[in-house]
């Protein structure tokens, strides 16, 4: 099984959106693919504050990224004058063509300071591909198909990390991502998988 990641710049800083911190969160082992990664990365102040709303139903996000963040994993950063601009432009207008803040400050926040936005929600990547076409986009799943975090975490804790992703935090999955993932998993395991297209989730026969 080959790996495959959009992230092929070991210096580049790495936004991740709540939506890859819960995933991250998920995989039981978070720590370790982020001392894998060679990449800086980081979240905007707007993401603590998405994570807490989770707190009222027994979702301990807000604090397991205080905990990576404590262990200088994950920083927390404010949005810069640069940044504001491309908020204000992502979060202003009509609904088909804005986002919530923090997919907007993410994604501002990578645009202003060269980063990688980390996110998994199709509109936002395409309103970010539409807007800023020459900025790399990448995901949750590019995260953990990186070489080093395949090479260091190694295939049944990968696995399993997957399919904790997958099942508890439903993660989703691009397209030219499935082959990977069901190389990685497995169809009986992807077939328990309710994020994954249905397509990816027949069953064995």
């Amino acid at each position: 099984m080959g790996s495959l990641t959009s992230l092929t710049d070991p210096a580049a800083l790495l936004v991740a959106d709540a939506s890859a911190v819960i995933n991250l969160n998920a995989t039981g082992c978070a720590a370790e693919i982020l001392k894998a990664l060679p990449n800086p990365v980081a979240v905007t102040d707007v993401v603590p504050g998405e994570l807490e709303t989770g707190r009222s139903r027994g979702r301990p996000n807000a604090d397991m990224l205080q905990e990576l963040v404590a262990a200088g994993l994950i920083s927390i950063v404010p949005l810069n004058d640069a940044a504001a601009l491309h908020f204000e432009q992502l979060v202003i207008g009509p609904a088909a063509m804005t986002l919530d803040d923090g997919e907007a400050a993410t994604i501002a926040y990578a645009v202003a300071n060269g980063g990688i936005p980390i996110i998994d929600e199709r509109k936002a990547k395409r309103i970010c591909a539409e807007r800023f076409p020459s900025i790399c986009l990448a995901s949750s799943t590019d995260l953990f198909a990186h070489d080093n975090v395949v090479g260091q975490i190694g295939h049944a804790r990968l696995k399993q990390a997957v399919i904790n992703a997958l099942q508890l935090a439903r993660m989703r999955v691009l397209p030219h991502h499935i082959k990977w993932v069901l190389e990685l998993i497995g169809p009986e395991q992807a077939a328990l998988c309710a994020s994954l297209p249905s397509s990816a989730r027949l069953p064995v026969v």
